[in-house]
């Protein structure tokens, strides 16, 4: 049996802007556990701009995916370089991507540079860039519309200053086929330093020709394709691999993404692309998530207990730690297990406990089997009062919406948990609500016989607690 090349497939669902639905943190979390099994080379997240928030989504992706790199791109300057890696450097395969224009209009209309001054800081970001890891690739945004000169000049120069993945890009999305087989050889021919190293593709789908556009890449020496698992106007994975997996042979090459899983997870992303998590339901199948088999016990230290509260979200004070902390480990005397739920539980209990702002609320909430569910909601706000009505789907969307018409307050719905936590009619039900602000995760928690009752605690709960740190900054 003859080898085949490897060609590698970057994931970057999560890169598309056009027609890509805004995504939660949470959602955006989920949907790189999904893309993860998959089992892409790459999985490509955007590029920080709010430090806080976008650090922090790094950073949890780089605890939650398994087994794909991370890569993410860095504006041309050292500030950006150093945020972007100390976010990124727990991956287990972390890339850092240096991306530019290379053709004359998107060089002069976004970064306003001449192209000598345009291959000086790729080649000064990439020299940074290789302080930090090896693996370091050079995006030639919009390369099939630029001079060719100026093109052999900066694939030149990023090669030399330390790029090992070099990938072309038909913005524009005008070439044919046969024009980018054409393209890419005459370039593998003007600049050797690319046969020193791997070279991508990237290809919108302004002709719906992506596809077939990636095939002709690939055919002519190109082995890395960036494509999408929920494709809006690039290359479809589950096509290229499809591709792949039944021409390979005849190509010379094959690709880890296997095609049997294909099928039902591209399924699920779309569906968590389209209506999100409550649209797509989707249970944690990978051991993951909160639901999960992972258990801890009296054996675990302090540092085991954190962990686990960063991989649920959590970024807690010192103090709040060791409130956690102890509460653990006064339950793990008297249980043999504790489960990501109920440290969940413990965390919403006892972090960042405060005195309230947001008290005293009283609520009607009419529902029925042909009607949506309204909620009249009244509480105060130190000593003023408030009141919101609004409409939702079912009594607790309602009540939750009425509270933001009342607060003039609103903030991501990070998740929401109920469970009974005792037995019969009157059983009495917990409640776990998270919020989520500034990148930042607050849980609040409620018990009551009357679960709607429990849920409106619960958010006012987590409500207060970022109330009180706004107040106090």
């Amino acid at each position: 049996m003859t080898n085949r090349e490897t060609v590698r497939i970057s994931d970057c669902t999560l890169r598309q802007k056009k027609d890509l639905p805004e995504l939660s943190f949470r959602e955006k979390l989920e949907l790189c556990r999904l893309m993860d099994r998959l089992n892409p080379d790459m999985i490509e997240l955007d590029e920080i701009r709010q430090t806080k928030i976008d650090s922090l989504l790094i950073k949890s992706v780089c605890s939650a995916v398994r087994s794909a790199g991370i890569a993410v791109p860095v504006g041309l300057n050292s500030e950006s370089v150093r945020t972007t890696w100390e976010a990124l450097k727990e991956a287990a395969h972390p890339r850092l991507q240096v991306a530019a224009p290379v053709s004359s209009v998107q060089m002069e209309y976004l970064y306003h540079m001449k192209p000598k001054a345009m291959v000086k800081a790729v080649e000064e970001t990439i020299a940074m860039c290789r302080e930090c890891t090896p693996d370091v690739e050079f995006i030639a945004e919009d390369a099939t519309r630029s001079d060719g000169a100026f093109l052999r000049e900066i694939l030149s120069a990023a090669v030399a200053a330390g790029a090992q993945t070099v990938t072309l890009c038909d913005t524009a999305g005008t070439m044919l086929p046969e024009e980018v087989a054409e393209f890419i050889l005459a370039l593998r021919r003007d600049v050797p330093e690319l046969g020193e190293i791997r070279t991508g593709f990237s290809c919108s789908d302004g002709m719906s020709l992506a596809d077939a556009c990636a095939v002709a890449a690939v055919r002519s020496g190109i082995r890395e394709i960036k494509a999408a698992s929920f494709r809006t106007d690039g290359i479809s994975l589950k096509n290229i691999v499809r591709i792949l997996d039944t021409k390979g042979s005849q190509f010379g090459v094959s690709c880890r993404v296997g095609v049997e899983q294909i099928r039902n997870l591209t399924v699920r992303i779309e569906t968590l692309c389209r209506k999100g998590l409550k649209g797509a339901a989707l249970p944690a199948e990978n051991g993951d998530g909160i639901d999960s088999g992972i258990m801890l016990s009296t054996h675990d230290s302090r540092e085991s207990v954190l962990a686990a509260a960063q991989k649920l979200g959590y970024d807690l004070s010192d103090e709040d730690m060791e409130k956690v902390w102890n509460r653990f480990s006064e339950i793990a005397e008297k249980k043999d297990l504790i489960s990501l739920r109920e440290l969940d539980a413990i965390i919403a209990a006892e972090a960042m406990q405060v005195p309230p702002v947001y008290y005293d609320f009283n609520y009607v909430i009419n529902t029925g089997n042909k009607i949506g569910a309204m909620s009249h909601m009244k509480l105060k706000y130190h000593e003023q009062e408030l009141e919101g009505i609004s409409v939702g789907d079912g009594s607790i969307d309602a009540a939750f919406n009425s509270i933001e018409k009342a607060t003039g307050r609103h903030f991501e719905l990070d998740d929401f948990q109920i469970q009974a936590i005792s037995e019969g009619r009157e059983a009495v039900g917990e409640t776990i609500v998270k919020l989520r602000s500034e990148g930042k995760l607050y849980s609040g928690r409620g018990i009551s016989t009357d679960i709607v009752g429990a849920s409106i605690m619960a958010y006012l709960n987590a409500l207060n607690k970022i109330v009180y740190e706004e107040e106090e900054a």
